[in-house]
């Protein structure tokens, strides 16, 4: 039996992107997943809603439920957390994904889009933990896991958008502190990938068909993230994981499967621009 099957996992965001793509890969081995995101209603540009996201989980063999959640509101948020318990009984895998993004300097970015990125990304990942906490303490295999950056306080990182490094090294901090807090307890680690990411919101927001060219498939990340929480919560905490680097301690050589367009060697693909 899969240690996941009858698990309960929290995913911020997750009703498309990275954050489903998790979600699938852990209902696939039996697990109740918990689609805590905005889009409740289709978006004109954006596929997706908590209610597709969740109909996708159950088809992959999981239990799901849709919750709608704004992580910079508090009430909806622990509304949320308590719909999970009386749904599922606890909850075992955090997955702090929810993100805002704008790549702008400092003269280019209005206030009310630092305050959302601050808000969504270091508030409303603090948050979340705070509020998920109480129950991974009470699990068997305790994860959280924070869509974050290696921190590395280094100015080529900060320069070109400084706002938003701000706000994504809140996320990566979160992982250092508590890691540290509740170690051994719970573990705390973030995930980050090598390349782009082939993502609506990429296609969307950043690069168009061009970048999505040189991207990978949500996939690397969603089987990065199943190996990490497949460790031992005791030895396997306060890691700044590579997508990458982590399918490579698990034997995987070939990363050909997922490039975006097949065919695509690695060095044609987007560095990520983190890393």
């Amino acid at each position: 039996m899969s240690r996941f099957k009858g698990k309960t996992v929290f995913i911020t965001g997750a009703s498309r992107g990275i954050g489903k793509a998790i979600g699938l890969r852990l209902a696939k081995e039996g697990a109740n997943i918990v689609i805590a995101a905005k889009t409740a209603e289709p978006h004109p540009k954006l596929p997706g809603t908590i209610y597709t996201a969740a109909e996708d989980m159950e088809k992959a063999g999981g239990r799901a439920l849709p919750v709608i959640v704004d992580v910079r509101e508090e009430d909806t948020l622990q509304a949320a957390i308590d719909k999970t318990i009386e749904t599922f009984g606890g909850i075992d895998i955090l997955v702090n994904n929810a993100s805002a993004i704008q790549l702008t300097g400092t003269l280019q970015t209005d206030m009310k889009r630092y305050d959302l990125m601050h808000q969504i990304n270091t508030r409303g990942t603090f948050l979340t933990s705070k509020l998920c906490i109480p129950y991974l303490l009470k699990s068997d295999i305790g994860h959280v896991l924070n869509l974050a950056p290696p921190l590395n306080m280094e100015t080529r990182w900060f320069a070109p958008h400084v706002a938003y490094t701000m706000a994504k090294f809140g996320m990566s901090m979160c992982v250092l502190g508590m890691a540290g807090e509740f170690k051994g307890k719970i573990a705390f680690n973030a995930l980050w990938p090598r390349t782009a990411i082939a993502t609506a919101a990429v296609n969307f927001a950043l690069g168009g068909d061009a970048m999505m060219k040189k991207s990978r498939t949500v996939e690397i990340m969603s089987d990065s993230a199943f190996a990490i929480f497949s460790r031992d919560k005791a030895e396997c905490n306060g890691n700044f994981f590579i997508d990458e680097e982590v399918l490579k301690a698990e034997g995987l050589t070939d990363f050909g499967k997922y490039a975006f367009v097949p065919g695509t060697k690695d060095e044609e693909l987007m560095p990520d621009f983190f890393v």
